[in-house]
């Protein structure tokens, strides 16, 4: 049964990328997508997973999930019920240079606009770390989700746990001005510990993607990522992260 869920499913990913690519493809000849990168991690060391691992054992839980809207504000979107087209879309990457609790700015996305232009509307924004300490160290500890009983104005910080890696105003002006669907990073954060970022990107309808692998094989912009939802799912806690697969493919 479980075979025939996953062939399933890779047929509807098919369908979609062929999908995709024909509504993203005006030039024949020069804007094609060359190949696909998985940035599902099932790897328990936290290592991205190749496309060279064919045959590979992978774990049954994966480390990349999804927190939907509804797991901050109750009775927006839950994973299952994000509309489709907003889990296909544009990916831009942006790179964090320095070790946490650094976070992304608006100067930072002016800079990076001056270098690739203007973020491509209905985005999904990925954000990863790039400092030497951050790739040549262990790998980062998943963290668990701090629930709303234990986010508060007198709550002990949890120095296992990072924050979010883009300020209040960066990812407002993301989701006001290039209408963002979401945000993709490779480790996790304590996004509740910033309940006014957490609501406005539930307001707005964008999830968050954390655990995502692979990131530094993705460039800056020009790909599209295709983020599927496990739809029956179990919630891993009280945020309702879900275990989702997340594909992107890359010019």
């Amino acid at each position: 049964m479980r075979i025939r869920s996953f062939i399933i499913a890779y047929a509807l990913v098919l369908a979609i990328i062929l999908f995709a690519d024909r509504r993203h493809s005006p030039a024949p000849d020069g804007n094609r997508y060359s190949h696909v990168i998985d940035l599902t991690s099932n790897d328990l060391t936290g290592n991205a997973l190749t496309g060279n691992s064919a045959g590979r054992e992978k774990s049954a839980d994966s480390l990349t999930h999804i927190i939907a809207p509804d797991s901050i504000i109750p009775g927006t979107w839950t994973a299952a019920q994000i509309p489709p087209e907003r889990l296909i879309a544009p990916l831009v990457v942006m790179d964090l240079n320095v070790a946490p609790p650094a976070q992304i700015s608006l100067d930072d996305i002016a800079a990076w606009e001056t270098k690739h232009g203007a973020v491509p509307q209905g985005a999904v924004v990925a954000i990863r770390q790039t400092s030497s300490k951050s790739q040549t160290s262990a790998p980062p500890q998943q963290v668990p989700h701090q629930t709303s009983a234990s986010v508060g104005p007198n709550a002990a910080p949890d120095p296992s746990s990072s924050a979010f890696p883009i300020t209040d105003q960066a990812a407002q002006f993301l989701m006001d001005a290039r209408y963002t669907t979401g945000f993709a990073i490779d480790q996790s954060s304590d996004l509740q510990s910033d309940r006014v970022l957490a609501r406005q990107i539930a307001l707005h309808g964008n999830y968050v993607v954390e655990g995502a692998s692979r990131l530094a094989a993705i460039p800056a912009t020009g790909s599209l990522i295709i983020v599927a939802p496990a739809r029956n799912a179990p919630a891993k806690d009280k945020l309702h992260a879900a275990p989702v697969r997340v594909l992107a493919m890359v010019r």
